[in-house]
């Protein structure tokens, strides 16, 4: 007669009473339960569309709920460290931009990242030209009025950011280096929304920021959008100056992408990825983007950190340059 060895006795044993009490979720397939997606700026900015369009597709994509959540400050750090820092399993993702990857590690040595090698990419998405704008009743017309001020003015003409040396930020005073100007900028923790309140409310002469936030005070005759650091005109504002045409190279756009933690399980990584290169490659996105003054640039992670390596370099070398004007 046949007979189990004992060792082997025990082990069934166990095997089925852990069978017996593995929770229902574990025992489900990736995604089984609500994913949360951070957001590290405040609501109402420019990046509030970008994060509810891609969670609302990623819903539908993965069949969970995903909850957006807004966890502003430390010019968006403190929101990326915490997707960063969270647990690899695939319920926390976020959205995060060149400034925050590249840009941040470079002067913040504490930052839980230095590179690519600290986190997972998952997709890049869209580039969003940065643009300035001017209250309506602004004596300012054009770009060409406004720098002509800013010469005459030196350090007297100020321009709302959102936040430290975000992408904004730094577009300013790339363009500060290149027309050897000194436009004042200055920073919100609340994000774009905040900054453009500044310049409603008359506090700053000029607001830096992108298309989805200052489109609907455009409409509604509140401010002027008089450049974009474009090599063109920018599609969503073609009565606005390129920068680049009117004589200064500076293209620096915000960069927008998905990042995850670093060690999700293979399975789970690339389940995330395919959904998310799904959703960018998707009409419906491309629709949204054209809508709301986005370039659509979908990069998988390889392409994506290879990006924001190209990146870190153009801010070293912007560093060098504001060091030098300290």
């Amino acid at each position: 007669m046949f007979s189990i060895p004992r060792n082997a006795s025990i082990f069934l044993f166990f095997s089925l009473i852990g069978a017996l009490f593995l929770s229902p979720a574990q025992a489900q397939p990736y995604p089984n339960r609500d994913i949360t997606f951070i957001v590290p700026y405040g609501p109402g900015g420019s990046t509030d569309p970008i994060s509810r369009q891609f969670a609302s597709q990623l819903e539908q994509a993965l069949k969970v709920s995903v909850n957006v959540e807004n966890k502003p400050g430390g010019s968006a750090t403190i929101g990326t460290a915490a997707v960063i820092r969270a647990k690899p399993d695939g319920y926390t993702l976020g959205l995060t931009s060149n400034s925050v990857l590249a840009y941040q590690p470079l002067v913040n040595k504490a930052l839980a990242w230095k590179g690519p090698e600290d986190y997972q990419s998952i997709i890049k998405l869209v580039d969003l030209p940065t643009i300035i704008a001017v209250r309506a009743d602004s004596p300012w017309q054009n770009f060409e009025d406004f720098m002509d001020a800013v010469r005459k003015n030196p350090g007297k003409i100020r321009a709302a950011v959102s936040g430290y040396r975000t992408t904004p930020d730094l577009a300013i005073q790339e363009l500060n280096k290149i027309a050897q100007v000194r436009i004042v900028t200055i920073p919100f923790t609340g994000g774009g929304g905040e900054a453009l309140i500044a310049l409603l409310g008359g506090r700053v002469e000029a607001s830096t920021g992108y298309a989805p936030t200052m489109l609907p005070h455009v409409q509604a005759g509140k401010i002027r959008i008089i450049a974009s650091f474009t090599k063109d005109k920018y599609f969503a504002f073609p009565e606005a100056s390129s920068v680049v045409q009117a004589g200064y190279n500076v293209t620096l756009p915000a960069s927008y992408g998905i990042v995850a933690p670093k060690g999700m399980p293979n399975e789970i990584k690339d389940k995330i990825i395919a959904a998310s290169l799904a959703i960018g490659n998707s009409p419906e996105f491309a629709q949204f983007a054209q809508k709301h003054g986005l370039i659509l640039d979908v990069k998988g992670p390889k392409q994506m950190d290879e990006e924001m390596d190209e990146y870190t370099r153009i801010f070293r070398e912007l560093i060098v340059f504001m060091d030098q004007k300290k």
